[in-house]
């Protein structure tokens, strides 16, 4: 809601507040403290008004007056003021008035003016409900803002890790780190990662569910592309299990051409390769669109290998 597109409050609005304010509160100190709790975020509003010599209309009409004046600072403030007032429902103050027929001319007074107050509140409640909205949005904003920023804080710290295993000297320490890795990048996409589990004779690097469908992950870091003998393996694995189960394998130095060629008109599992990953840290793709990108790729042409570059044309 910009400034410029700001919905005005009627003129008999802020009339009707005022009455309320005069009528609904008998003791001006009582009237004070109200305003300075309803006020305390706005303390301007109240700055030099003399409770001490002005009548509680002087006080009320010059309140309106302020709030009216600015009513792109004070819109918000405005209403907030005519809702509390106007589901008022009983007077405590003026029900302490002795004189009862003073008493029940003033309780008469305040009954009146909220009801006036009511009727023109509710005939603003489209402002009220476009604030709200509006607020709710930019909590919405924030929150997406902040999310986005943890994203982006977990994708570079991920990125530090990758790029530091690629220094270890040590092949199965760097294996196990890699499986560790990979659950927490999957973690990060809400895929549901779950880590390394043996079966009789065989091993299971992990596992994790995208799209309702089940998939089993085989994650390779040799010094050498990965081989054809290397993806029949993986590909037996998937075969025994269920008939939905599908397959991620996972080589950082890639996959040979011959690998490649076996498996690219018919296959129950999808590729990635260290150039996957960059591109997901470097925040090319999220790693959902990526996944859904390859097994698309997959059901329409029966290759388990589609690389970032071709992703991009």
């Amino acid at each position: 809601m910009a400034k410029g597109s700001i919905k005005r409050i009627t003129p008999q609005a802020y009339l009707a507040l005022a009455e309320a304010l005069a009528h609904v509160f008998w003791y001006k100190n009582r009237l004070k403290s109200y305003l300075h709790m309803m006020l305390k975020d706005m303390p301007e509003i109240l700055r030099g008004l003399d409770f001490s010599n002005s009548t509680k209309r002087e006080i009320a009409e010059l309140i309106v007056q302020r709030l009216s004046s600015n009513e792109s600072k004070y819109q918000t403030i405005a209403i907030d003021l005519m809702v509390n007032l106007s589901r008022m429902s009983n007077f405590p103050d003026l029900e302490n008035i002795g004189k009862e027929d003073k008493r029940e001319r003033e309780i008469a007074a305040a009954t009146h003016a909220v009801k006036d107050l009511q009727f023109w509140t509710s005939q603003h409640q489209s402002i009220t409900d476009e604030q709200e909205q509006y607020q709710a949005e930019i909590a919405r904003k924030i929150e997406e803002t902040k999310q986005k920023q943890n994203h982006t804080l977990a994708l570079a710290r991920l990125r530090e890790e990758f790029m530091a295993m690629h220094k270890s000297a040590n092949p199965q320490e760097r294996g196990r780190k890699f499986e560790y890795f990979l659950n927490q990048l999957f973690g990060l996409f809400g895929l549901d990662p779950r880590a390394s589990y043996s079966l009789e004779h065989e091993q299971i690097d992990g596992a994790f569910t995208f799209d309702t469908d089940d998939y089993i992950l085989e994650a390779k870091w040799l010094n050498t592309a990965l081989g054809r003998a290397d993806l029949d393996i993986f590909h037996t694995k998937i075969n025994r299990k269920g008939r939905n189960t599908l397959g991620l394998l996972v080589s950082v130095s890639g996959f040979t051409r011959d690998a490649i060629e076996q498996y690219s008109s018919a296959t129950s599992f999808i590729t990635m390769e260290g150039l996957d990953i960059m591109a997901v840290l470097e925040e090319h793709f999220r790693l959902d669109y990526l996944l859904r990108r390859k097994k698309r790729h997959m059901n329409e042409t029966g290759q388990c290998y589609f690389p970032p570059s071709k992703i991009l044309e």
